[in-house]
């Protein structure tokens, strides 16, 4: 008996410190689309609730009309609300458009007019 009791203690233990390490995040994905007739020119996101833009995600592409590209946030943060910024390009009549989205539950996103 008493080594059963031992056992049960060693596995309470165990499933104690394993909740203990913190959770690994998770890289988000999702694909978005340009469903503009202008040239998408610079996508920004940041987790909801801070006060600056990260980096273009773009780089130095774009993503024109029609055309879809996958996306991957690997910030290591474990949030889910983004907010995101689309800027067109200059000759466009679109103004920057802000959304903000749950991206652990989005597949797709499609940016319209």
């Amino acid at each position: 008996m008493k080594s059963k009791v031992s056992g049960l203690i060693a596995l309470a233990a165990a499933i104690i410190a394993a909740s203990a390490v913190p959770s690994r995040a998770e890289d988000l994905k999702f694909q978005l689309t340009d469903g503009t007739n202008s040239v998408l020119t610079r996508f920004y996101s940041s987790p909801t609730g801070i006060n600056s833009w990260e980096e273009d995600v773009f780089g130095e592409k774009v993503l024109n009309p029609g055309e879809t590209v996958n996306i991957t946030i690997a910030d290591g943060r474990t949030v889910c609300k983004y907010d995101m910024r689309f800027e067109f390009d200059e000759n466009s009549d679109l103004d920057t458009t802000e959304d903000t989205q749950d991206l652990c539950e989005l597949g797709s996103y499609t940016i319209h007019e």
